[in-house]
Order: structure tokens, then sequence, then C-alpha cells
């Protein structure tokens, strides 16, 4: 079994990607603590110091080394997808999946560790929201490529098995 986990920051592909890794018993991988490794620097100070373009030519290539396993579980950064080569690489190696919680549920989940996410650390609260939303415009044609969509705030287990079963 080969799978991307796909979605917004604050989605729930880390928590998601772990649960599902053990219960199919998967090799998983969150693509931003591989590159974190990688570099031995925090995402933030990658973005910070090198750049974004240099954090996602490092992430294309991880993602591509990676999928060549035989079984896998990837956690996908947000913006992973974000260019047609990724998600086309995703959807010819595995099943992937696009976790999409309301802009309400992923707001809650960011505002909680919003210093570790570069993209809003210095944002005010209050546009985050309005952050989550423009972003996730500017994305979804990419995450709606994806071959199982989990469009759902309310999700287990159960809900993942069926949908893989089904597809």
């Amino acid at each position: 079994m080969k799978i991307f986990l796909l979605g917004f920051m604050g989605a729930g592909k880390s928590f998601w990607g772990k649960q599902l890794a053990d219960q199919y018993h998967l090799p998983f991988y969150d693509l931003d603590e591989v590159i974190v490794q990688d570099e031995e620097m925090a995402v933030s100070d990658i973005f910070a110091t090198k750049g974004e373009e240099y954090f996602r030519r490092k992430e294309s290539n991880l993602l591509r080394e990676l999928s060549k396993q035989d079984k896998f579980l990837i956690s996908c950064g947000g913006g992973t997808p974000c260019l047609q080569e990724n998600i086309d690489l995703m959807n010819e190696r595995g099943t992937t999946i696009w976790i999409h919680p309301s802009i309400q549920v992923m707001t809650e989940r960011l505002l909680r560790k919003k210093s570790k996410r570069p993209l809003i650390a210095d944002m005010p609260d209050e546009e985050v929201p309005d952050f989550i939303e423009m972003k996730l415009s500017e994305r979804r044609p990419f995450y709606e490529q994806a071959q199982i969509i989990i469009d759902q705030d309310d999700i287990s287990l159960d809900t993942f098995a069926e949908k893989l079963a089904n597809a």
C-alpha cells in the first residue's frame, strides 16, 4: 500500500498519517520532518535562510525518492501537491487522500501552534481564517486531483478504511 496524505496546514495529515501507518503497518514519513532532519534546521529557519523556493525543491526531491519504496505512508506538506509534477507523481505512484476539514477547525488547530508555522507565525490571529481561505483557493485545483477526498470534520480510522476500500 502506498498512501499520500494531502491537505492544508492544520488539516490533520501528521496525526492521521501516524495512525494509518500503524493501522496498515506502513513506514511513515512526515515530509516536513524528513526535510528538517536532512537540513538539520527547523522549517521556519529553512524558509528564513534559504527561502521557500529552496524548500519546495528539496521537498519535491525527497518526495520522488521516498515514493520509490514498495510501501509507505507519506504525510505531505500543505504546498507539496501544488507543483503539477508532484501531484501527478503521487497519483501515479500511490493513493492520494485530501484531508479537507472546515476552515474553522483548521484555524483552531493552527492558532494553538502558530509559532511553528512560518507562513502565519507573525500574522494577527484574526487574519488567519482569511489567509487559510485565500491559500486554500489557490491550492484547491491541486488538492482536488486527489483520488480520495475526506471533507468532514469528524473522521476516524474507519473513515479512512472505508474510503480506501471503495477507492
